[in-house]
């Protein structure tokens, strides 16, 4: 096992492996951007180092200043949590060549199913399915036409190196492709510095459904269930549950054990998650990130595994401790993304916190870095925490939801809090009844009201 783990995030996310690490007997090392010497995260930690002005790509995503914390401190291994570096090859090859353990993925598979071209034919290769699209990579000197006759409108142009909705574009008919492609590819280039474009069937009304998996890189596998996180914004998550309301448990088996399998195959170490559309009974591959999911505690609720704890123990050597027989899913978990915007415009809304009162009670969980008089930067991604409720049923849950969020206080600054209580109300929520677009249609909604 491990000694000393360095942390290279910040927020909740940095607390929270702060936490596992602690209960695992593991010294920690926080680092930090200046923006963030009063964090939680740094205050808790063993110790800490400043590696850089508030700027991400002068701090925590310098990866000299990193390495140099690593070796000030005699970290023996990094986590990454998400976001940052979490998915970044180079950066787990690095730390390997200075023998340092990188607790995730190797870097061969954190590379394959970054590039969302390879991870599709990779994908398809390990037995899981994928949407219709194209073989490869778009190109201007492709018969785009052609291509898109062949899948069937609408068709959505995707950037080969994007995420979070960037270098996205739906044409509906030919008519709108090439303004479509041409759009997308500026959008990537601008966003990731490629331009590789791919093209896939656009479905209308999908729900967005993702497997955990956990593996130890010795050819066993696992997986943990599945979580729903159809309820977006601009392909932004806001609210998961676990398990689905869609699917039943012949589905939500067979699709679990197809992404087990494929692990098996890859011989995939650590955590990861193989996230689908999922329309009229089909799921169709759309990625997998190499990482720990920020809705990661729904599944944890649901199984009572820590997938911190299990990230360590694999990346120490260790292998798969647990078999697929040993996991038991036990209620109905929901979280709920608490940021720091407008609930309405989500415009971001940094600043100091002068009141927090997070709720409790029996099946809460609040993940969060923030306190009473914290200053949030603005520097970051908005993300202050996540309220995380359980119940024996999912109607149970919701009440508990419901609750939670009226106790929930933070002034000082604007939150999407409102935005959850309001959701609550809504008959289409309470019925487990929307999909990908229903927020976005929602909040359109109110605005004409």
């Amino acid at each position: 096992m491990f000694s000393k783990i360095l942390i290279a995030n910040r927020g909740e996310i940095a607390l929270r492996i702060q936490r596992a690490c602690k209960e695992l007997g593991i010294l920690t090392v926080a680092v930090h951007s200046t923006a963030d010497q009063d964090a939680m995260h740094v205050r808790l930690a063993d110790e800490s180092v400043c590696i850089g002005p508030p700027v991400a790509r002068d701090s925590y995503l310098n990866i000299p200043q990193i390495l140099a914390a690593c070796e000030i401190t005699g970290a023996d291994a990094v986590h990454p949590g998400y976001g940052f570096l979490s998915e970044n090859a180079r950066f787990a090859e690095i730390l390997e060549a200075h023998g340092i353990t990188f607790i995730g993925p190797t870097s061969d598979h954190i590379r394959i199913m970054g590039d969302k071209i390879m991870a599709k034919i990779t994908a398809k290769e390990l037995g899981i399915p994928v949407v219709p699209g194209s073989d490869g990579g778009v190109t201007p000197d492709d018969d785009i036409h052609a291509i898109a006759n062949e899948i069937g409108y609408p068709v959505l142009l995707k950037a080969a190196a994007g995420g979070g909705g960037r270098g996205m574009k739906v044409a509906k008919t030919p008519d709108e492709l090439e303004t479509a492609f041409s759009t997308a590819r500026s959008e990537a280039m601008a966003a990731f510095g490629d331009d590789a474009m791919y093209m896939e069937k656009y479905l209308g009304k999908p729900r967005h459904i993702e497997v955990q998996v956990l593996g130890d890189g010795q050819g066993n596998a696992i997986h943990l269930g599945e979580r729903d996180c159809s309820l977006q914004r601009r392909h932004q998550k806001v609210f998961e549950e676990c398990p689905s309301p869609a699917l039943n448990d012949a589905q939500r088996q067979e699709i679990g054990e197809i992404c087990a399998d494929a692990m098996r195959k890859m011989k995939y170490r650590g955590a990861g998650t193989v996230e689908f559309l999922y329309e009229n009974g089909g799921f169709y591959f759309i990625e997998m990130n190499t990482r720990l999911q920020v809705e990661h505690p729904v599944t944890e609720m649901v199984t009572d595994i820590d997938l911190v704890h299990e990230q360590i123990r694999i990346a120490s050597g260790a292998t798969l401790g647990i078999s697929q027989e040993d996991i038991r899913f036990t209620g109905h978990a929901i979280e709920c993304r608490i940021n720091a915007e407008h609930a309405r415009t989500f415009t971001p809304s940094p600043g100091k916190i002068t009141y927090y009162h997070p709720p409790g009670g029996l099946g809460v969980r609040v993940d969060s870095g923030v306190y009473q008089g914290y200053k949030i930067p603005p520097y970051y991604d908005s993300l202050i925490g996540k309220l995380v409720v359980h119940g024996r049923t999912r109607l149970e849950c919701m009440m508990r939801l419901r609750r939670c969020l009226s106790e929930f206080v933070v002034d000082g600054i604007e939150t999407t809090i409102p935005l959850f209580r309001e959701l609550m109300d809504n008959q289409d929520i309470a019925n487990g009844a929307y999909d990908i677009h229903w927020l976005e249609k929602f909040l359109e909604m109110e605005k004409s009201l």
